[in-house]
């Protein structure tokens, strides 16, 4: 098995590595069925959103402030938003929209990107809500949908970047799917945080950039190993290897 990490990667999976016990690493990391890989795509992304709807019944059925936890900018009793506005939604509406995005969207990204998949969520969500409470205006932030804008870009501009047909396929569906998300980061009247869409579009495509040559999934080998690759799928069916200046051609064979 080969993966090409840089340092920072290789401290990231070595702190998941160190509470993660064998059969989970399996479960997430190793080669899988194509039923497995559909499964494990669905549950992270049923699961966040499922915290979601919980914590909004939650504050609803105690009637309880939203903006709580929401991202206030540049207050440091905003900070906590950080981490728990997404879970935040302004009505019933608010949260059903940003949920179907997400599950949509985050499942691709789980799908098609495992190898890196968790890094991105979760750096993306940490990014973007810094992003919105350093510059963000002087009000409350809530709502799932700055994770929403940088997992639509990230999948998006990774399938620019990498130059790879199939994965180019998906960011053309993307832009189907949500093309008209753009309209979301301009200025607009209401109570829109079109900043925090700007923020969460501009983290999607820095991580995009920052992984365009990392492997994203596994493929088998002959004689029983796998070998990371930047696209695999396992049945006779031609594989796209990371770059020959990141795995040299002879561990191909």
């Amino acid at each position: 098995m080969h993966i090409e990490s840089s340092r920072f990667d290789v401290h990231f999976f070595s702190a998941i590595l160190s509470v993660t016990p064998d059969w989970l690493f399996y479960c997430i990391f190793k080669p899988m069925t194509e039923k497995r890989k559909v499964l494990h795509a669905l549950v992270f992304p049923i699961l966040f959103s499922l915290v979601m709807w919980v914590n909004y019944l939650v504050f609803w059925i105690l009637d309880l402030d939203m903006s709580t936890i929401g991202i206030s900018p540049s207050k440091i009793s905003g900070l906590i938003g950080i981490l728990f506005s997404p879970f935040a939604h302004g009505g019933w509406s608010h949260l059903l929209s940003n949920s179907v995005s997400f599950i949509i969207l985050a499942t691709l990204l789980f799908y098609f990107y495992r190898l890196v998949a968790y890094p991105v969520f979760f750096i993306n969500w940490f990014i973007s809500g810094v992003l919105l409470w350093i510059g963000g205006r002087t009000t409350i932030h809530i709502g799932a949908s700055g994770l929403v804008y940088g997992l639509a870009f990230f999948i998006f501009f990774s399938g620019v970047f990498r130059k790879d047909k199939r994965l180019g396929a998906l960011s053309m569906i993307v832009v189907l799917l949500y093309g008209s998300m753009v309209w979301g980061m301009v200025p607009q009247g209401g109570n829109i945080s079109w900043e925090g869409h700007l923020f969460g579009a501009i983290s999607g495509i820095s991580l995009a950039w920052y992984y365009r040559k990392k492997p994203i999934d596994f493929v088998p080998e002959p004689d029983g190993s796998s070998v990371s690759v930047t696209w695999g799928q396992f049945n006779e069916m031609e594989y796209f290897y990371v770059e020959d200046e990141e795995q040299p051609t002879e561990n191909k064979e």
